[in-house]
């Protein structure tokens, strides 16, 4: 409540926006609740990213006010925030100001940034900010009765709150009434001390954290007490079969998965005693109906591999970006994040693949082009094709394939992986970059200029497990 004073006091006016560029900091849902309460839209951007993708985010979402922490301040220097503050102030910005809610107090609504499969990132809107107090999504009420949230919930935050899924699941627990337990970054066997300290009820993970957890040694996994944990929620990348399984006998049949994106266009949903039934999918449509296109948009049957969409779901926008906005969309309204797969005959969703060849390491996306787009500007460097291979930590690990420039004699530069993967850490987030780069005299491509990725990364996935 005098979060929502301040920024009215600061000038800040429904419908504004507001920027935040924090660590999971004590302060960062008070900072969001503030904006949701003042009918801002909120847009929480990565500290992972360097500064000209931080700087990119902050002139394109109009934000009118920035809060950052000291460890962000240079990457926003310059920026078109009028207003700037550090979020360690925060408590005693508040203080003074009166608790109780602005008069015109109204809901607020995120718009955060997702960059699609090629191209800069764009912010995402699925809600005006505006609303009266109180009013939530379908996708959030359904959300409250899969996972039983209620006043008596301990969840256990375990990834950071520039994403959106623990952004809106902690904002789900917290108008439930309960209890959120934020993690600064995650640890295995602190969440398991967590979980036993706080007697934690829910959790949300990626399955690196699941691998990370089952990589402790038994004796440490047998010393806490995870009673009370009684449901473990997992998305934002497909989790290998086995690493699933395993945890399932660790932990029982507790974990439950979703399937959705920033666009909450739609969602699919899987209990563990379903998924026994049906390894390896991420479930049935809880919200709006699944449909398998082929390039046509013809609609494919069950068993067929194609584009999945969906329908009778929210509708969204891609923020100042008209054509891409309608490019998620067909004649018939049905819209799609790009990913591929196939429903089985008892209407499961099992996916195969992402478009374009996204590449998701660790649960967080990875666009290939624009890791491709920085590589270029290397001077020894004259192509260049980025794709996913299997990592057994990550799920997937971002491999960079590099032609080289050659001078009139067919000399190449002296230069190596290890620079190439420098030079890319200085301008993109770490977790974008190669972690290993292999050289090609030439890299497979059509005198069109089509480049044949799979030729490139079909050798590492032949016989892997997990997406092909």
């Amino acid at each position: 409540m005098r979060g929502a004073q301040l920024l009215r006091r600061l000038g800040l006016r429904t419908g504004d926006g507001i920027a935040v560029l924090t660590e999971n900091h004590p302060d960062t849902l008070a900072v969001f609740w503030a904006a949701q309460h003042t009918g801002l839209a909120y847009t929480a951007i990565s500290v992972q990213f360097q500064r000209d993708e931080v700087q990119y985010i902050l002139a394109d979402c109009e934000a009118k006010l920035l809060v950052a922490s000291a460890t962000q301040h240079d990457k926003a220097a310059g920026s078109p925030q009028a207003i700037r503050l550090d979020i360690a102030d925060w408590r005693t910005l508040i203080a003074a100001e009166p608790a109780s809610l602005p008069e015109d107090a109204a809901e607020g609504a995120e718009m955060l940034y997702s960059s699609g499969t090629t191209g800069r990132p764009k912010g995402v809107r699925v809600a005006r900010p505006g609303a009266p107090l109180g009013t939530v999504s379908e996708l959030f009420r359904r959300r409250v009765a899969l996972h039983g949230i209620s006043a008596d919930t301990v969840y256990l935050s375990t990834a950071p709150l520039y994403h959106s899924a623990p952004l809106r699941y902690n904002a789900m627990v917290h108008r439930c009434g309960g209890t959120s337990v934020v993690m600064p970054r995650f640890d295995a066997e602190q969440s398991l001390a967590l979980i036993e300290a706080h007697r934690v009820t829910h959790s949300q993970w990626v399955p690196t954290m699941f691998v990370r957890l089952l990589r402790l040694p038994k004796e440490t996994r047998a010393r806490y007490d995870l009673s009370s944990h009684r449901f473990a929620v997992h998305a934002a990348a497909p989790c290998p079969v086995d690493v699933k399984r395993r945890m399932l006998e660790w932990w029982g049949p507790i974990i439950y998965e979703y399937y959705s994106g920033t666009e909450g266009n739609g969602q699919t949903a899987i209990s563990p005693e379903e998924w026994l039934s049906h390894p390896g999918s991420v479930g049935r449509p809880v919200l709006g109906a699944v449909h398998i296109v082929d390039d046509t948009g013809r609609e494919l049957p069950a068993g067929t591999t194609g584009t999945v969409y969906f329908s009778g779901g929210p509708r969204f926008e891609y923020f100042k970006d008209p054509e891409k906005t309608a490019a998620a969309y067909n004649d018939r309204g049905w819209s799609t994040l790009g990913d591929i797969g196939h429903v089985d005959v008892d209407g499961y969703l099992y996916l195969t693949d992402r478009a374009s060849h996204m590449i998701i390491s660790g649960g967080v996306n990875v666009y290939p082009r624009e890791v491709e787009d920085v590589l270029l500007t290397h001077p020894a460097v004259a192509d260049v094709a980025v794709f996913g291979i299997p990592d057994a930590e990550y799920g997937e690990a971002v491999k960079a394939a590099v032609e080289l420039e050659r001078d009139a004699n067919g000399a190449t530069p002296a230069v190596d992986a290890a620079e190439l993967i420098a030079y890319c850490r200085a301008r993109l987030a770490h977790l974008k970059c190669p972690k290993s780069v292999d050289f090609h005299a030439a890299l497979p491509r059509h005198q069109t200029g089509k480049l044949y990725k799979d030729a490139l990364r079909r050798p590492y996935w032949t016989g892997a497990t997990g997406r092909q």
